[in-house]
């Protein structure tokens, strides 16, 4: 199980460095609309990663540790939002960026995941972050891996809407009204 985790999570890695190559071959990918958020959030990642593993380490054995069933969770977890990111990224295709940066003339992708929610690849990137923290195998570093992350991709998605708002205008904002931001339902 420890060795698909691994790989799991290597495939994400490599993933989010090839989108940024090929944002950078296609010479997409600017950050004047972005306002740091890339890195903000890459960032808060490696950062919740880092500090994840370390209280994984501190705490082992502690009342904070997860159950046996932790390693398959964290794995299924981990699958489900490298596979809603890679959907939501061929969905968008040639409109999918690394950087806040809309197209003039860009039409609302309200199919595959984006009929349910606005930002399916951050939904993506929640559920890994989950995952990860699952199968560190402690609540803390689980809890480190949702929340410290949130506010980077929250800033994130509030950048984002303003740009796609001012770009797509009123096709936007009736998409918005019918969709939800991250959880299908919720909000």
């Amino acid at each position: 199980m420890y060795i698909a985790i691994l790989v799991t999570f290597w495939a994400w890695a490599a993933l989010e460095l090839a989108l940024l190559v090929r944002d950078l071959m296609r010479g997409m990918g600017g950050t004047s609309q972005d306002r740091g958020t890339r890195r903000l959030l890459a960032l808060s990642y490696l950062v919740s990663i880092a500090a994840a593993v370390a209280v994984g380490r501190l705490l082992t054995g502690s009342a904070w540790r997860l159950g046996p069933w932790h390693q398959a969770a964290g794995l299924a977890f981990l699958l489900a939002g490298l596979t809603i990111r890679i959907w939501a990224v061929v969905v968008l295709g040639a409109a999918f960026r690394t950087t806040v940066e809309v197209d003039v003339g860009q039409a609302v992708v309200d199919s595959g995941p984006y009929r349910w929610v606005r930002h399916p690849a951050y939904t993506g990137l929640l559920l890994v972050g989950a995952g990860i923290g699952l199968a560190v195998g402690n609540w803390l570093s689980l809890v480190v891996l949702i929340l410290l992350p949130l506010p980077a991709m929250l800033r994130r998605i509030a950048v984002e809407e303003v740009i796609l708002t001012k770009v797509m205008g009123a096709s936007y904002t009736a998409y918005q009204a019918r969709t939800k931001r991250l959880l299908p339902g919720l909000w």
